[in-house]
């Protein structure tokens, strides 16, 4: 009987950038392609993907990849995979989740990787993987869990999750064949832990289109809603209270307005004729006539919202009486981000709703009950959580107990770390290699540690650069040092201190003479040191010093 290794390269430990490998027989199978987005300390890094070096060295192993649903932490990662690696690997997936994955690859030019679209409980055999996709309701329509069937048992992973019984697109998740796998057997779950530490079981989406509609009903002025710019039923949500309370929608922000036209040409949306209003002509509609649809919810730097709040967006121009619509809960790691935006937005004069005031976002994740009903209904043999930080998978891991879920079943797992299962059991494998890929502009690279560390140090003390000319024959200066600095706090005597900082040079670059140091390299090092202490000993500050020898 084959082993079975389940190797995640990301989403344990954090929230985001999900990437699993299945393992049989020497064979891959990929599931989900994700990203996350930066952290404030992550200076000018503009997205963060899984380390996937596990898989270059295995291309010609990987049989396929299938995608869970089309949110950026499962898709995001997609074009940068498959340019990295060079494979056109073929990709599965729903038919919104696929329109989005063409796109995203459309954008960066890959138009030869063969994209397939996956209808759920439609089956697909890759090489030694057995694969069926699973009806689940999530916060994107065409969300599915995967069950890999192998020798030994399915492996289900169940993507993002929800038990909602009056869910917009009204299916609610496939109950039936979840419970008809349970029956025959599950050999390892591998289940979405993002709320399991919320208690009891999440609200319909239902609720949010009439809660929103109350909402607008007492706004006089223009009306800013934020969300996902993949929640498509939101946006439906938002354009049907719009038109019962005669107002019209503008779309801002490019991967809402993306969204929105994928969804119409899907039929997920429906949006009445002349509704929408181009970005442009925002200013031609009185205030209490409009209502804009705007990505940003997250607090995200560029996003729209977010120039919005710092009065640097080109076509919205926030104002007092405005009223701004968080339809969307921070994920967690975002709190600060999105507090500063909504603090700026409060500056300008604008009302700003969020969920703490009225029920108008319902998350796409099962509460604590609905994780604990997935564990009764499947029944698994091994439970691995996934999609989680350290304290909810620990948490989802407390839940399996509470079902009757063995301990010794239960594999609190982290990012790197095999899952290994044969016919005498599973355990851990050995540690492969993973981590973060930076993405920084359009670039994929391995922007190292001491890049994000000399960034951080720019950001807080500033930089010294001081230019020192030396002679070729004794290394003696022959002229004065030249000094600029940028980003540092300095005192009032500015020019004292540069003429001591021009003091240390000269004296360092003696000393250096008189050691008998021509290499530049060990000048450059003398000089950094002696400069370094100087400037500490007298700012109690640590800028970059960056020192120039020049031989003449």
């Amino acid at each position: 009987m084959s082993k079975i290794r389940v190797l995640p390269l990301g989403g344990l430990g954090e929230i985001g950038k999900n990437m699993t490998v299945v393992e049989i027989d020497g064979r891959i199978l990929v599931v989900d392609v994700g990203l996350r987005f930066p952290t404030a300390e992550m200076m000018g890094i503009d997205l963060v993907l899984p380390d996937f070096t596990y898989l270059r060295s295995r291309i010609d192993d990987i049989e396929g990849i299938v995608v869970t649903h089309g949110h950026e932490d499962h898709l995001g990662c997609l074009p940068f995979l498959q340019r990295e690696l060079g494979a056109n690997i073929p990709v599965y997936g729903g038919k919104l989740t696929m329109a989005m994955a063409r796109s995203k690859l459309d954008e960066h030019r890959l138009k030869e990787v063969p994209v397939n679209d996956l209808n759920p409980g439609e089956e697909l055999k890759l090489g030694p993987f057995d694969i069926e996709t699973i009806h689940m309701t999530h916060s994107i329509p065409d969300a599915t869990a995967v069950a890999i069937h192998t020798e030994q048992g399915v492996i289900l992973i169940t993507g993002d999750y929800k038990f909602d019984q009056t869910p917009v697109g009204g299916v609610p998740a496939d109950v039936g064949r979840l419970a008809e796998l349970g029956r025959e057997g599950i050999l390892l779950l591998c289940g979405d832990s993002t709320n399991a530490d919320r208690p009891g079981f999440s609200a319909s989406e239902s609720i949010v289109g009439p809660e929103l509609e109350r909402v607008f009903s007492r706004c006089e002025g223009r009306i800013v809603v934020t969300s996902f710019a993949s929640n498509i039923h939101r946006v439906q949500q938002v354009v049907d209270a719009a038109e019962a309370l005669g107002r019209r929608v503008a779309l801002v922000g490019r991967s809402m307005r993306k969204n929105v036209n994928i969804g119409r040409t899907l039929g997920h949306i429906t949006v009445p004729e002349g509704m929408l209003v181009q970005p442009r002509e925002i200013s031609d509609f009185p205030d209490h006539k409009l209502v804009i649809m705007s990505t940003g919810s997250q607090g995200e730097p560029m996003s729209a919202l977010r120039r919005m709040a710092h009065n640097d967006h080109p076509q919205v121009s926030l104002h007092d009486g405005d009223t701004v619509v968080f339809s969307a809960t921070p994920i967690p790691g975002n709190e600060r981000a999105v507090n500063e935006t909504v603090d700026r937005l409060f500056h300008i004069g604008c009302d700003v709703i969020t969920t703490r005031d009225a029920p108008i976002h319902a998350s796409g994740h099962g509460f604590a009950e609905e994780i604990k009903l997935m564990l009764n209904l499947v029944k698994p043999r091994y439970v691995m959580p996934f999609h989680g930080d350290f304290k909810r998978i620990r948490l989802h891991s407390q839940l399996a107990e509470s079902v009757g879920i063995d301990p010794d079943d239960i594999f609190r797992g982290e990012n790197g770390l095999p899952l290994e299962i044969d016919q005498r059991g599973a355990r851990w494998g050995d540690k492969e290699q993973a981590g973060m890929i930076f993405v920084d502009g359009v670039e994929v690279g391995d922007v190292t540690d001491v890049a994000l560390r000399d960034r951080r140090m720019l950001s807080s003390d500033g930089i010294f650069v001081v230019v020192a000319t030396v002679s070729e024959q004794d290394g003696s200066s022959v002229a004065d040092p030249e000094v600029i600095f940028r980003g540092v706090p300095y005192p009032d005597d500015a020019e004292q201190l540069l003429g001591d900082i021009r003091a240390t040079v000269t004296g360092s670059l003696a000393r250096a003479a008189k050691e008998q140091i021509r290499e530049v390299d060990m000048l450059q090092q003398a000089l950094h040191d002696d400069l370094a202490k100087f400037v500490y000993d007298r700012l109690r500050r640590r800028p970059m010093v960056l020192p120039v020898v020049v031989e003449v």
